[in-house]
């Protein structure tokens, strides 16, 4: 087996799409997504605590571009103008060429209580960062906090949105698009 090959992380989860599409995640184990990619049961491990976090990589990623979109834009931007420009910046990670593998994911997901769980505490944590960053810039925690949740729900609004079958259109476009109509729902609860 090669263990020093590039992309391990993405050999990884490449080899454990297949064999969820393949076999169904309940039947696929950790040692089964190693051979597949080529590399070790070890291998594995240093890159994931185990087979459920395969679909959740990039996490932190997320978290990191959300926080540092916040923290870029321009000063006098409100808080709803902050977290546009977090999404924004976190678009740069999905990319077309990760929208087939999102797809993969999402199916995966949708059919396990588990992982819905576990996605739902993913989007916690994300939404947590920007209202983290709006706190840094200073704006105060409820205000923050109801930004980071619209946030989020944009994110996930532009997600289903760009993963959806006949979905064609920019990432970037798409969650712009959700926020701006979660901006326009606001608008009429009076």
């Amino acid at each position: 087996m090669s263990r020093w090959e590039p992309n391990t992380r993405e050999r990884l989860l490449d080899a454990a799409l297949d064999l969820f599409g393949e076999r169904g995640y309940d039947s696929v184990t950790v040692a089964e997504i190693a051979e597949r990619a080529g590399l070790t049961k070890r291998t594995f491990f240093r890159h994931f605590s185990d087979k459920r976090e395969v679909l959740f990589a990039g996490q932190e990623i997320l978290s990191r571009l959300f926080a540092e979109g916040i923290a870029n834009a321009p000063a006098s931007a409100t808080p709803i103008e902050a977290v546009a420009a977090a999404l924004l910046a976190a678009t740069t990670a999905m990319g077309p060429q990760r929208r087939e593998r999102a797809r993969q994911v999402r199916a995966v997901v949708a059919g396990h209580t588990d992982l819905r769980e576990r996605e739902l505490l993913k989007l916690a944590t994300l939404r947590a960062a920007m209202a983290d960053a709006l706190r840094a810039r200073g704006v105060p925690a409820p205000t923050a906090s109801l930004a980071a949740e619209i946030g989020g729900l944009a994110f996930s609004a532009g997600f289903a949105r760009w993963v959806a079958p006949e979905a064609d259109r920019p990432f970037a476009e798409l969650v712009r698009e959700a926020l701006d109509e979660l901006m326009a729902a606001t608008a009429t609860l009076g």
